[in-house]
């Protein structure tokens, strides 16, 4: 296998009308920590953008950071951390997920794939933050898009379209990101000994309110997650922001939701640690022979869904963040049972219904057999089919990252 790894964003446009001139696919990587994430790449040469690294330009006050994609993530949530802001989307660490080490991210990495945490509900994905970039599209063309404001949109949306898109469009080369302040301070109510179905009727609740919820999710008796009661299923509420307003909304969320639990607080480090547990699903990484899908359903679906799932697969292992709306589950190695993660969520005759099951962590081989990505209607096939062509005609980037074939 030959790597390329350029050292700055002219290298990477050489690097890729080299590829589409010979006709030579790319595995384009930062520091290859979500190479597990997706379908295997179908490529015999690799393009290691770890090279093009460094802040481009940080303006606090106007809440713009511009890097390089190879940036890491640690370098860059220490620069900010120390003007009191971050990435408010709040990215996961899956580098132990995926049986590697953790904190060895980058930043094109997170937008590549799109990822985002507990926050997502109420701060959106990495899609709505990131507000300009410079790419270099499968057709040996550089190009940019968007801008240094929010507000800088006409015709198509290409940071949004490129963000998620796993390198098989354009090979970032900069990247500019919104930043916001982070929160003064943070609480977590715990609400001990409820099932999944009360839970998500709990959360729906302090969703609903004026509380202000920023985190809203719910673990079984199964599954051991720090600061939280040992085999008590138990769901979990974060407030964030300035003390004084945190203080007084707990106050009312504790007083809406009394006689409907066992109330508890955590705060400080322990409401910290517990929300990175579930950020990056730390309790599936400690056995990493173990298949882990994620599920975006309705949230009113969740414990529905959640049911079907635990019937269907055997020694399934799952919780609930988004309030119900994202399920996380852990299935013993082997068969994936991709029919039957995905059946469950075609809700039965009366119910609601719809949603996608991404495969998150598998055996290569697996990855290769089984759809990683939800299946596409006929006519969303087609259309993402077209822009592929239109931004890589000779699918030399990442080919089969996401499409077998592709």
């Amino acid at each position: 296998m030959t790597v390329l790894k350029p050292d700055n964003a002219a290298q990477v446009l050489e690097a890729v009308r080299w590829a589409v001139a010979e006709e030579q696919p790319l595995e384009i990587v930062g520091t290859g920590t979500k190479r597990g994430l997706g379908r295997p790449v179908q490529a015999a040469h690799t393009l290691d953008l770890s090279g093009l690294s460094g802040v481009v330009s940080y303006e606090p006050e106007e809440l713009l950071l511009t890097v390089l994609p190879g940036t890491p993530m640690a370098e860059v949530t220490a620069l900010l951390a120390g003007r009191g802001q971050e990435f408010a989307f709040e990215a996961p660490d899956h580098g132990p997920l995926l049986g590697l080490p953790g904190g060895g991210g980058t930043v094109g990495g997170v937008v590549s794939a799109g990822l985002a945490g507990p926050r997502r509900f109420k701060a959106g994905s990495a899609r709505d933050h990131v507000l300009g970039l410079h790419a270099v599209s499968g057709r040996g063309e550089s190009f940019k898009a968007g801008g240094k404001v929010v507000k800088n949109v006409t015709g198509y949306d290409l940071p949004k379209l490129l963000t998620g898109a796993y390198g098989t469009l354009g090979v970032l080369t900069e990247l500019t990101i919104k930043v916001l302040p982070g929160p003064e301070t943070a609480r977590t109510l715990v609400l001990a000994g409820v099932a999944a179905a009360d839970g998500i009727a709990l959360m729906a609740a302090a969703l609903g309110s004026s509380a202000e919820v920023s985190g809203a999710a719910w673990v079984p008796e199964n599954l051991a997650f720090p600061g939280l009661p040992d085999r008590t299923p138990c769901a979990v509420l974060r407030l964030e922001g300035p003390a004084v307003s945190v203080a007084a909304r707990m106050t009312h969320l504790r007083a809406m939701l009394d006689g409907r639990a066992a109330q508890a607080e955590l705060a400080g480090e322990e409401s910290a640690a517990l929300w990175r547990a579930i950020r990056d699903v730390t309790p599936f990484a400690e056995d990493p022979d173990r298949l882990v899908w994620k599920l975006s359903v309705p949230p009113a679906e969740g414990a529905r869904v959640l049911d079907r799932l635990l019937s269907a697969c055997p020694g399934a292992k799952a919780f609930l963040d988004q309030g119900g709306g994202w399920i996380w589950l852990s299935l013993p190695a082997g068969d994936a049972l991709a029919g039957a993660v995905r059946g469950a969520i075609l809700a039965p005759e009366g119910f609601g219904g719809g949603g996608h099951a991404t495969l998150v962590r598998a055996p290569e081989a697996v990855r290769a057999s089984v759809p990683v990505f939800q299946p596409q209607p006929a006519g969303l096939a087609a259309l993402s089919a077209r822009i592929k062509a239109q931004f890589d005609p000779k699918g030399v980037l990442n080919p089969g990252r996401m499409t077998a074939g592709a």
